[in-house]
């Protein structure tokens, strides 16, 4: 059904990904606050645990750099060059340990040609593409009759789809790059059992951000067919 002048009661479904969002990422804040109090055994720092990582898995074409922020770690496989935060480059705590081995799991992926990962890849520019998109042709098929309306709504639900399945491969290449992190720390002896756990919750928490983005993401898809449906029915 489709709500032009009044009231949309499927904005409820935009509040719920919001709430389920927020509280994931304050999950992640306070886990990591936590664990980032600890220190772990050994004193080295997050870059040099990485540094560490990367050697021991075979890969000397990644270069570990710092990039400003919190939490702003990420793997560029462009470049090949891991970026490490201001939040865990130089500290030598549990979650930093386990920020950096994390980050060092997707450049072992990008090393050993995981799947997920390159398909990922593949998907960055048509999901970019697809979420700016998406909503324009949507409303454009609103505001027209006839068979184009339905072809302009159809092809932004198509848009967006592409955006939603992006978040969707997202989760296990994020769950693997996390289990081959706790593997290496827990393997290498860089991590106490007991701090490895802690790590694990720091990475299982974070790992929740990319679930609700997930969530997030399927129930604005929900919210589009369920606002189109009535109109694209009509046009038939």
């Amino acid at each position: 059904m489709y709500y032009p002048y009044y009231f949309d009661p499927t904005y409820f479904l935009v509040i719920i990904g919001v709430i389920i969002c927020a509280l994931a990422s304050a999950k992640v804040n306070s886990t990591y606050a936590r664990y980032d109090q600890v220190r772990n055994h050994a004193g080295i720092t997050g870059a040099m645990a990485a540094e560490q990582i990367l050697r021991m898995e075979g890969i000397y074409d990644v270069q570990v750099m710092r990039v400003s922020g919190k939490l702003t770690d990420h793997y560029d496989p462009a470049n090949h060059v891991l970026r490490l935060s201001d939040s865990t480059y130089g500290s030598t705590s549990v979650a930093a340990l386990g920020v950096a081995a994390h980050e060092c799991g997707h450049a072992i992926q990008h090393a050993r040609h995981y799947v997920p990962l390159t398909i990922r890849g593949a998907l960055v520019p048509v999901a970019n593409f697809g979420s700016g998109i998406s909503w324009p042709l949507i409303i454009m098929g609103l505001f027209i009759r006839g068979e184009m309306s339905t072809l302009f709504i159809n092809l932004g639900i198509l848009m967006f789809s592409l955006a939603v399945l992006f978040q969707i491969i997202t989760l296990p290449v994020e769950f693997n790059a996390s289990g081959r992190a706790l593997k290496i720390l827990k393997n290498s002896g860089m991590l106490y059992e007991s701090e490895v756990r802690e790590a694990r919750s720091v990475l299982t928490a974070a790992a929740l951000t990319y679930v609700a983005s997930a969530a997030s993401a399927l129930l604005q898809l929900l919210r589009i067919l369920i606002l189109t449906g009535g109109r694209r029915n009509d046009d038939e």
